[in-house]
Parts: structure tokens; C-alpha cells; sequence
């Protein structure tokens, strides 16, 4: 198989930190490969709780956006919220709604129509809150880079507060020197900006959001309680905006997804029994693909309001209304993701394009929304960064999925004169830019690109070589205490090799799982599933007498019966 695999450093001194903390050595092992060779990394990573999070109040620009919106509720003027209709900035959004209303601001909102309105704050949407009357307007999970549109708001003598966590944007000179470019708002809250001296620098729009709700709450004597009733929406939006969940996030999202295992609130109680999930132990997992997808769904083909009235909604049937209907939205939007997905892979392979780096697909009759979705699973067959760009209202828009060592927000930088607007992070981006252009700006982000043959193969890290004989109870209940898996904190894998392979055979309802039976040299044999390029990996077993695997075990629960199973994330 064409990837490499590389194991994690080996590091002296486990067995001695295994004694002190009372966990084998190989879990220790898995610990400092996440978490830092030192005994404090281990600890930190052991207790990983909400007292390990920084003071709020470090957070350049905190203090001053709460003691200003606290003026702003005493003296009884209006104050809207303008989110994002992704599954962060509809968090953030309701985090913000809920704080303000409870320190008695007179506070509203407004999400952005993905379709009408693009991303973020807008002038028609400034425009609509000075005829409304509206004083102050608080962005979350947007308003970094939208210079020109806060200079318009302030040009009518609005007030704004800037909360966010995208990249700051810059301009960089002949030398090489790079220069912050702020919008004029009267406060900035966001981690990323170089003079902030808050230590954690990963948080998502709902956590900076969350933050600032705890300062407010703090200085207006509401009770904590009230502000941890709020953590589940940061940790939900942690997990589904792709966040590492390292430090910070770690810890938010393990006290998170308690919180919502026993949550008061109807809504995400309600989208939790839509999908088969109430009352169960709740991961990542079931945020990132099952309840994320629902919050998203709403923001992608209809509107994102749907998914903030779920979240605001406080009668228990309407809020099971409410689930449904995302559901199902979900499920649609499923379809036209295979169908556009399918779209894009014939486009490279018929083309010239699967010679690019770079790929860059243009699906004019895709949903705009879904782009991103197809991005991500074209950069993950090929491993390669990719761009999908469909026709929105005005121009085309895209979104951009990359892979590591390409710094995607950068990369755009470098040709950002064929966008009307951009962009995002490292690892994805949204951009817009007029008709006509794609190809164009196909070439030139090509041209920029410096990734070599050595990027472009994909590298499958491994924890251990650990034969699966050991993958046991044991294992397994050690392996619980480094959950929350995710982006940063990678479910362990462990390579085995000397394996036969005793059956296998494609299942599921879309085909898309290979079930095997695995034996060692010992006679000892063991279930395993893969959910890879399936038919390509069971023609490749077929063609060998043994195999080795990079694995991961879990618990496999079917009729009541409980067993041990290999999740499979590499052959050969």
C-alpha cells in the first residue's frame, strides 16, 4: 500500500511515571505521545478538568467587550448577535443570547443565510439593525476580517464587539514581514491576535463566546452553575468545527459531553433521541457524526435559524418537531453528498486533473453548502489539498479542505487577488470570487505550491507494535482515560504484523465495511472491520498469506453480547 507508517518516538522513563500514577507503561507511553515527555504533561493530561483552564479575564480585549456590554444592558440599549450558520457560530450564537438575556440586556439575533447572505457580518445585515434600531452589534465566530464592513457600521455610529477565533489577517511586505489587519470595532476578543496574552490559542468561536458569558456572568453575581449549564454548546461546537482536542479543548469537551449525557436543554435532548442516543455514554464521535451533522444540515440547505430555535425551543414537543426535522434534512443532505462526491472523482479522473497538486473541482450545479463536506473526502482519496467550487447568487464560492504541511489560509494569501473574499485556518478555508476565474486561480495556486512527492504520501502514525493477542479488557479500560478522542488527541493505533486472514467479506447497507477474521501464529483469531477503500483492500488481502495492520480496539456490543474487535486503519 502506497502510505507509510511510522511509529512514535520510544522515550526512557515509563515505567517509573507508570508507578507514580498508577497505569501501565503503555499507557503512559500513549500519553506522552499526545500530551509531552514530562511528568507534569502526564498529570496535566490525567486530571484534564475545568480548573486547568486559563483565567477568562487574560484574554486581550475580555474584560473591556464585558464592563461595555454591561453599560450597554443597564442603560436598556438594543444589542443584536450576528452568528454563523455552521455548527459553531449557532453554539456561539445561543451561548451569547442566553448570557446577555440573563444579565437583562435587550438582545437579538441575526444568522447569517448561507445562500443570501455569505459568510458573517454583511452591510445589508448592519443596515437592517440601524433601521431596527438596533445600538450594538456582537459578532461570534465571525468579524475578523471583515474590515470593510465594521468601518460602514461604525460610519452610522454603531457600537460592535468582535468575538471570534479565525486567523488574524495580514499584509505582508516586500521583506517578508507581516502586518495584523483589524477591523475599526470598539473591542476584540480573539485568542489569536499577537498581543493577547491568553496561553491557549486553539479555542472555537462558541468556547471564546463561552469565556466571555463566564466574565459576564462573574461580574454581574449570577452563579457559576449558570455559566457551566453552558459548557455543553462550547463542547459541542469544539468537536464540530475540527478543534485539536488538546489542553483547553480536552478538558472542555470530556466536562462537555457529561454535562450532555444529563443536559436540561429540550433541544439537544430531543436530537439526541431522534438518533437513538439518549442515555447513552455519549464521544466524540457521536457529536462529530451524528448530532454535528444534524446542526449543520440546517445551516447548509435550508437555514441555520432552524438549528438556533431548537436550541432556544423550551417545550419538549415542538423541540421533538424540531429534531425531526433535522434529521431528516440530514439524511437529504447525505444523498446529494455521495452524488456530488461521485461528481468530483470522475472530474479528476477523466481530466488532467489528477496530475495537480492542487486540486481544484468545479461543480457548478453542487449545493454551495456541501462543498466543503466534498472537499474533504476528495482530499482524503487523494490525498492532496482541494478546493470545490460551485455557482453561488453572485460569482462562484468554494470551500477548501488540506492535508498537513499546506497551511491552506496562507497558501490563498499568495493569490488572494482572485478572491472576492477568503478566509480560514491551516487546515480549511471558504473563499468567493467572480465568474470566470477558476481556472485562472486553478493554475496560479498550483504554480504557488511547494508541496513535494514526500508531502503528498500519506503517513499513518502508530503509537506501538503491539500484537493483538494483548488488545484485551485491560487495554480497553485503560484506554478510556484518554478520551475524548479527536482531532490532537488520535484514538491510539498499535501494529501488529505475522497475521493470516481466515475470512473476509464486504458488508453494509452502502457496502462500505470489510469484515474480517484475523489469526495469529498462536491460533489465536479476532473480529476486525475496515472502513477504507474497501474493495481495493480486499483485493489486496486476497493476494497474500499474511498481512500486518494498523489497529485500534474497541468493544463491539450486537444482541446483548459484548467482544472485543479491531478497527482497522491500515494493511499491508
Amino acid at each position: 500500500m502506497r502510505e507509510q507508517w511510522i511509529e512514535a518516538p520510544r522515550m526512557e522513563g515509563n515505567k517509573s511515571l507508570a508507578g507514580k500514577f498508577g497505569i501501565s507503561p503503555l499507557t503512559v507511553r500513549l500519553i506522552r505521545n499526545r500530551a509531552g515527555e514530562s511528568e507534569k504533561a502526564v498529570r496535566d493530561y490525567l486530571r484534564g478538568d475545568l480548573d486547568s483552564l486559563g483565567d477568562a479575564g487574560q484574554m486581550k480585549g475580555m474584560k473591556e467587550a464585558a464592563a461595555l456590554l454591561g453599560e450597554k444592558a443597564a442603560a436598556g440599549l438594543s444589542m443584536r448577535i450576528i452568528g454563523d450558520y455552521d455548527i459553531d457560530g449557532v453554539n456561539a450564537t445561543h451561548i451569547l443570547l442566553t448570557a446577555l438575556r440573563r444579565i437583562g440586556a435587550k438582545a437579538d439575533t441575526v444568522i447569517p443565510d448561507r445562500m443570501k447572505d455569505g459568510y458573517g457580518i454583511n452591510e445589508n445585515l448592519i443596515k437592517a439593525a440601524k433601521e431596527a434600531g438596533v445600538d450594538t452589534i456582537v459578532t461570534c465566530d465571525n468579524g475578523i476580517a471583515a474590515l470593510k464592513e465594521i468601518t460602514y457600521a461604525k460610519s452610522l455610529g454603531m457600537t460592535v464587539v468582535v468575538t471570534d477565533h479565525h486567523e488574524i489577517p495580514y499584509e505582508e511586505a516586500e521583506d517578508g514581514s507581516r502586518r495584523p489587519v483589524l477591523p475599526p470595532a470598539d473591542v476584540i476578543v480573539n485568542p489569536k491576535q499577537e498581543d493577547c496574552p491568553y496561553p491557549f490559542k486553539k479555542l472555537c468561536g462558541a468556547a471564546v463566546a463561552w469565556r466571555l458569558a463566564e466574565v459576564l456572568y462573574r461580574e454581574n453575581g449570577i452563579p457559576r452553575e449558570e455559566f457551566l449549564d453552558l459548557a455543553e454548546f462550547a463542547a459541542v461546537a469544539t468537536i464540530g468545527d475540527i478543534m485539536e482536542l488538546t489542553g483547553e479543548n480536552r478538558a472542555l469537551v470530556k466536562y462537555g459531553l457529561k454535562r450532555l449525557e444529563q443536559t436540561k436543554n429540550p433541544g439537544y435532548r430531543a436530537l439526541l433521541g431522534v438518533n437513538g442516543l439518549e442515555g447513552k455514554r455519549l464521544s466524540a464521535y457521536h457529536i462529530g457524526f451524528i448530532i454535528g451533522p444534524c446542526i449543520n444540515a440546517s445551516g447548509r440547505l435550508d437555514t441555520a435559524k432552524r438549528a438556533l430555535n431548537l436550541l432556544e425551543e423550551t417545550d419538549r414537543a415542538r423541540a421533538e418537531k424540531l429534531a425531526g426535522d433535522l434529521k431528516a434534512l440530514n439524511d437529504s443532505r447525505k444523498g446529494l453528498t455521495v452524488k456530488g462526491t461521485q461528481e468530483a472523482i470522475r472530474k479528476i479522473e477523466e481530466t488532467p486533473l489528477h496530475k495537480d497538486r492542487v486540486l481544484v473541482v468545479y461543480l457548478p450545479d453542487c449545493h454551495e453548502s456541501l462543498a466543503g463536506i466534498i472537499a474533504g473526502r476528495i482530499r482524503e482519496r487523494y490525498y492532496r489539498p482541494c478546493f470545490v467550487l460551485t455557482d453561488g447568487e453572485e460569482g462562484v464560492k468554494g470551500s477548501g479542505r488540506s492535508i498537513p504541511g499546506y497551511h491552506m489560509f496562507d497558501e490563498m494569501t499568495k493569490v488572494k487577488e482572485y478572491f472576492t473574499r477568503y478566509g480560514g485556518h491551516p487546515m480549511a478555508a471558504g473563499l468567493s470570487m467572480e465568474q470566470g476565474k477558476q481556472e485562472a486561480f486553478a493554475r496560479a495556486i498550483n504554480q504557488a505550491c511547494t508541496l513535494t512527492e514526500e508531502d503528498l504520501t500519506p503517513k499513518l502514525s502508530y503509537d506501538a507494535v503491539l500484537p493483538i493477542s494483548y488488545a484485551g479488557e485491560q487495554l480497553l479500560a485503560e484506554l478510556e482515560l484518554l478520551e475524548p478522542f479527536g482531532k490532537g488527541n488520535e484514538k491510539p493505533a498499535f501494529a501488529a504484523g505475522g497475521l493470516k486472514v481466515r475470512s473476509a467479506r464486504i458488508i453494509g447497507k452502502n457496502a462500505n465495511v470489510l469484515k474480517l477474521t484475523l489469526e495469529t501464529k498462536e491460533g489465536l483469531r479476532m473480529d476486525a472491520v475496515s472502513f477504507g477503500d474497501v474493495e481495493a483492500e480486499l483485493s489486496y488481502i486476497e493476494s497474500r498469506e499474511e498481512i500486518s495492520v494498523l489497529y485500534y480496539p474497541e468493544w463491539n456490543e450486537y444482541q446483548g453480547r459484548r467482544s472485543v474487535q479491531l478497527v482497522i486503519q491500515g494493511i499491508r
